[in-house]
């Protein structure tokens, strides 16, 4: 069970929107210090300023690509310098892509794979030593619903946060007997920016979506249980468990009716 939240430290990757900042505003009114981290130094000086308006938070904000080899290292070493210790590490800087093979960039996909799965297990592994030798604390790596079942046209994005759930439940049974949680969360569809930079903006509007505020408090609830993965919503936790009975050719087809993307009507591509 996680309980060092008051004067403690937290690092929050992708902290500029979404579920990153909802994690600091609600670790913050539980008392927590923060570490914000993502690329846009902007919208990270706003959340420190709100933080420390609304809760006296100490905020340190370090601007990092994660998505670029070696800027884990440095970060890492940027809060060492700080003399920070991180009780609770939330690995959620990530994106994802919705698209046919044929406009897929495989550069891109790349990009992904550095961010989603390299950037985090080496996050993961550079500040978990420290929590294991003093006994306490916690990890969150934010995964997806998709981490459960393969996702056509999202093929790269579900499969990172395959990894990035399966990675985090094997270190849940490793570090649970000493005293430390590591969490995979699977939000469902959270009303964020993710779709669009995903480029599928319209999606989001065509289906129920849960906020961040919700996704969060769920995850924190799940956290303070000790729990090796949070699924938030009922419909949510459903899905997850349905897939595990459905036979695997039905679950990927199936998939397809709702990640379908638009078809580009003629003369799209062409220049304006």
């Amino acid at each position: 069970m996680f309980e060092g939240y008051a004067d403690h430290w937290a690092l929050v990757t992708g902290a500029s929107s979404g579920i990153g900042a909802e994690f600091a505003r609600q670790l913050a009114a539980r008392g927590m210090h923060l570490v914000l981290v993502a690329r846009r130094e902007d919208r990270l000086n706003e959340l420190a300023e709100e933080l420390d308006t609304r809760h006296g938070t100490r905020c340190e904000v370090v601007v990092v690509d994660l998505s670029v080899p070696g800027e884990g290292k440095r970060l890492f070493d940027e809060v060492a310098s700080r003399s920070i210790d991180v009780e609770l590490l939330i690995n959620n800087a990530g994106f994802g892509f919705v698209g046919a093979v044929d406009d897929t960039d495989p550069g891109r996909m790349m990009e992904m794979i550095r961010l989603n799965i390299a950037a985090l297990t080496e996050l993961t592994y550079l500040f978990l030593p420290a929590m294991l030798k003093r006994e306490h604390g916690g990890i969150i790596n934010v995964a997806s619903v998709a981490a459960f079942q393969p996702v056509a046209y999202m093929p790269v994005y579900a499969a990172s946060k395959a990894f990035v759930l399966h990675f985090s439940e094997a270190l849940w049974a490793e570090c649970r007997d000493r005293n430390v949680t590591v969490q995979g969360l699977c939000p469902g569809t959270t009303a964020t920016e993710f779709f669009d930079i995903a480029g599928a903006s319209g999606w989001l509007k065509k289906q129920r979506s849960h906020t961040a505020a919700y996704v969060v408090r769920k995850s924190i609830k799940a956290l303070d249980r000790g729990r090796q993965y949070a699924v938030p919503g009922l419909l949510n936790l459903l899905l997850s468990l349905s897939v595990r009975l459905a036979r695997r050719k039905m679950v990927v087809l199936q998939s397809m009716r709702f990640f379908r993307p638009q078809r580009k009507k003629k003369g799209d591509d062409k220049k304006p």
